[in-house]
């Protein structure tokens, strides 16, 4: 009789927990499809976790850490955050004084959707996942707190009854502290998602359905006070919506194709563009797009037309958490993306940077131009790029561009001799006097060959 080997593991269903536990949850999805059951689970999920690797790789954790304020479950723990809780808590009694509404009116409304609001988020605490109480009061509470930075922030006059030297909301706190606060608002880990907004405001507004377009309208003139444009729909969060809005279309920009000249590199790594330097010196002019889209970035003809951009302090911010949030996000698209990498691409030095600013592409308030060009060269760092972008079209057209021999002697032409009024009159006296040396030796030909009379 064979001897039972003493490392084998009995796999007799009733006797193994995990067993069990896997064929039940089999039994029990039978009947519905998979496919269908993990399709919703990822629709409503829009909030994520940067992971410890992304952060590392840039170097920089602050870009992707709140350094005011909490929004949401994942740092509201955080003691360096502590200070703001005080802020929100008065926030609170201010707003529900001012509306004249119940906090349980509030409570309410969100208690039927919130599982659709804890799904809103990659992970959650274990305790949050369990306690719907609590996360509820960390929706309320964030939620009515930044309803109120909204809104003191559009119209102070009517807005309420804050003391002249409040900390937060008053003349000092707009200059100091908001703008803080902004920045961290546009941080993927620190979302609030949208919904919880349209449901406070329906139930301060008394509606009966809370109204989208009004919220939208708040946080757009929050972030775009000098533009008149319709926000973007259906946006999940405020980051979101600050993506969408970077990216609505405004005139009709005809998108580019590859011209034959471009198709002749594609077999080369064809998305990878000179700098503006090089550019200018391959016969290829510059200009200012008037749009705000940043994607309408426009070439014919020799002409490139880029959207001006503002860099500042929260540039770096900004873009990262974008370009962290179309790189978890399934269908967010990969447009900023590219247009991280375009830049990237066209800005290698100062000098790059110098050329944008003085065609009023680049609007530099962070200082040096070596600091710009460092900020742009960063963000693209392990950029993941969508092979059927229109820019990546755009960057083959360049290419393609940049092959002809014709606009890089007219460059050079221009550049050398035509800089300045000094340069064009030394090269028209040239000629004139080139001119006049080859009539004079005509005429003296002429003389000598002319016979005696």
């Amino acid at each position: 009789m064979e001897e039972k080997n003493h490392w084998m593991i009995d796999v007799n269903e009733q006797e193994n927990p995990w067993i069990i536990q896997v064929n039940n949850q089999v039994k029990e999805i039978e009947d519905i499809s998979m496919e269908e059951i993990e399709k919703n689970r990822w629709q409503r999920r829009s909030i994520y976790k940067v992971p410890e690797s992304v952060k590392n790789l840039k170097g920089k954790e602050k870009t992707y850490k709140p350094q005011v304020v909490s929004f949401g479950p994942y740092h509201y723990k955080d003691e360096k955050l502590a200070p703001m809780e005080e802020h929100k808590d008065r926030a609170l009694l201010h707003f529900l004084k001012r509306t004249k509404k119940s906090v349980q009116s509030y409570y309410a409304s969100l208690v039927d959707v919130v599982e659709e609001l804890k799904e809103a988020y990659e992970s959650l605490d274990h305790d949050l996942e369990k306690d719907s109480d609590e996360f509820l009061r960390i929706m309320i509470r964030d939620g009515v707190f930044m309803l109120e930075i909204l809104k003191y922030s559009y119209n102070e006059n009517n807005f309420g009854v804050y003391a002249p030297n409040d900390p937060v909301f008053s003349d000092h706190g707009k200059l100091y502290v908001m703008p803080l606060i902004r920045r961290d608002m546009l941080m993927l880990e620190n979302q609030l998602p949208m919904l919880v907004l349209h449901k406070l405001l329906a139930v301060e507004k008394g509606l009966t359905k809370e109204n989208e377009d009004f919220t939208n309208a708040l946080v757009y003139r929050f972030f775009f006070p000098r533009t008149h444009s319709k926000p973007p729909s259906n946006c999940l969060h405020i980051l979101d919506m600050y993506r969408k809005s970077l990216l609505q279309p405004t005139a009709q920009n005809p998108r580019n194709s590859p011209t034959p000249a471009a198709a002749a590199i594609a077999d080369v790594r064809d998305d990878i563009i000179r700098s503006a330097i090089e550019l200018t010196e391959a016969g290829i002019t510059i200009k200012r797009a008037r749009s705000r889209n940043i994607t309408d970035i426009t070439f014919h003809n020799g002409i490139l037309k880029i959207p001006m951009i503002i860099v500042d302090d929260i540039t770096e911010t900004l873009f990262s958490n974008l370009v962290a949030f179309e790189r978890f996000h399934v269908g967010a698209g990969n447009e900023v993306s590219w247009y991280v990498f375009f830049m990237d691409n066209i800005i290698d030095n100062a000098q790059d940077v110098g050329l944008l600013s003085s065609r009023k592409i680049i609007q530099n308030c962070i200082g040096s131009d070596k600091e710009a060009a460092k900020l742009f060269n960063s963000l693209a760092k392990d950029v993941m790029l969508d092979p059927e972008c229109s820019i990546r079209m755009l960057c083959v057209d360049i290419n393609g561009y940049c092959q002809k021999r014709w606009p890089r002697y007219r460059a050079n032409l221009i550049q050398n001799y035509f800089r300045s009024p000094w340069a064009l009159l030394s090269v028209i006296a040239a000629i004139v006097l080139f001119a006049l040396t080859i009539q004079q030796s005509v005429y003296t030909t002429l003389d000598y060959h002319k016979p005696n009379m």
